[in-house]
């Protein structure tokens, strides 16, 4: 019996490189990043450096959109010329619309797509990628590959500490009172991608150096019972500071791969430029 042709398909919020994409002819859809009022469409019209230049350097409104269903209607149709169905990873539905999208335009298209909420992003919904890709060239029929991608959905970690809480004041995230404290008694709010994808402030703390210190007890802790094999540094354009947490991460787990990542712009226009986070999923 013949293997089925499977096309991947996934979005820019998943942190793979250009390399990958092309050795595994992955589809990727270009999210929308929205600088006042003007479209462009995030890795071909816009890199996500030039986002977070023009975010510190350019006054405005900057803001993300999800994709055109059209232009996905004119992805699957063409898929579904060559392959006999799609497996779609895309980033949380709670802070993107691309998934529902996504789901819409492969019915409109008559193409048979496995959609996946990975109620994540960045270095998680990569992993996912990936590991779904494993699991299918391990021999696993399509059901239960979509089964151990939802399980794994709950392993993930996505933390991020915003440089400055301006950007969280202008989506409303917090008051400009809060806002005005933070920044008088330099206050660092940890933000958490968890509960089916959605940002929450998972803890306040003073200092930069006690985040980096909150980061490493929480990847202490799933590693009493967890395996993780790699960490994603997350940065928004601010590579300097990434390399500090990193060197701090490799010092403490020196058995640990790291690697640093530009935070993906659909998380970087609520929490900033210079946001810092860490990334993990548990094994």
């Amino acid at each position: 019996m013949n293997k089925p042709k499977i096309a991947w398909i996934t979005d820019t919020t998943a942190s793979l490189s250009k390399e990958f994409i092309e050795q595994h002819h992955i589809h990727v859809i270009p999210l929308h990043v929205v600088i006042n009022d003007i479209f462009y469409r995030e890795t071909i019209d816009i890199t996500q450096e030039d986002f977070y230049n023009r975010m510190k350097n350019e006054p405005g409104k900057f803001q993300t959109s999800q994709p055109n269903i059209g232009e996905i209607v004119e992805l699957y149709e063409r898929l579904k010329a060559d392959y006999d169905f799609g497996i779609a990873i895309h980033a949380s539905s709670t802070l993107t619309g691309t998934y529902q999208t996504s789901v819409m335009a492969a019915e409109m298209a008559g193409f048979k797509v496995f959609a996946i909420d990975s109620q994540t992003g960045s270095y998680p919904l990569s992993y996912l990628v990936k590991k779904g890709m494993e699991l299918v060239e391990q021999g696993l029929d399509i059901s239960e590959v979509v089964s151990q991608l939802s399980s794994l959905r709950d392993h993930t970690r996505l933390y991020l500490i915003p440089s400055n809480l301006d950007q969280l004041h202008k989506s409303g995230r917090v008051s400009g009172g809060q806002k005005i404290l933070a920044s008088l008694f330099n206050i660092k709010p940890i933000l958490s991608i968890e509960d089916g994808g959605a940002a929450k402030i998972k803890d306040k703390v003073r200092t930069e150096k006690k985040a980096f210190a909150w980061l490493v007890d929480h990847l202490k802790a799933d590693l009493e019972t967890k395996k993780v094999q790699k960490v994603a540094i997350v940065h928004a354009n601010d590579q300097k500071k990434a390399t500090i947490l990193q060197q701090v991460i490799n010092d403490t787990f020196p058995a640990i791969e790291t690697e640093l990542l530009m935070l993906i712009t659909v998380a970087g226009v609520h929490t900033g430029v210079g946001t810092l986070g860490l990334s993990w999923v548990n094994e």
